[in-house]
């Protein structure tokens, strides 16, 4: 039974260990300068919190998103641009990170199977709508 007690005390370990970890310093405070805190907002409200998936990392307050957070400031703050931030953040976490999502060999059908769906809709219309023309000329 202290072996089983032991042996769970050492697997629970590092679940503890890493919830009572302090937040990243940016996390949680905005930068001195206003004009570089309005780009970084602006960017984080594109960026979607792969924990909620629902919220941006402006929005969300899982520990996830304030380490997105604190790593666009710092980024921002280092001299990156926030298209150099949104790209790095798209390598680490996937093209699924951005609200607008560019197209590529992995999101076209994203942008394509619309369209083609619309297409395919007015096909339908258009031929049934000349139908109807040609069946009520027929009857006058």
């Amino acid at each position: 039974m202290r072996l089983l007690t032991a042996l769970l005390i050492l697997l629970a370990a590092p679940l503890v260990a890493q919830s009572g970890m302090p937040p990243a310093p940016y996390a949680y405070t905005q930068l001195e300068d206003p004009a570089l805190e309005a780009e970084a907002t602006a960017l984080m409200e594109t960026l979607r919190c792969l924990k909620c998936q629902s919220q941006s990392i402006a929005d969300s307050d899982a520990p996830m998103a304030g380490d997105m957070r604190h790593q666009v400031r710092s980024r921002l703050l280092a001299g990156e641009s926030p298209d150099e931030v949104r790209d790095w953040l798209t390598q680490r976490y996937g093209d699924y990170v951005s609200y607008e999502p560019t197209v590529s060999a992995t999101t076209w059908p994203l942008f394509a199977i619309p369209l083609l769906l619309l297409a395919l809709v007015g096909l339908v219309l258009l031929r049934r709508l000349g139908r109807r023309g040609t069946d009520e000329d027929a009857e006058a």
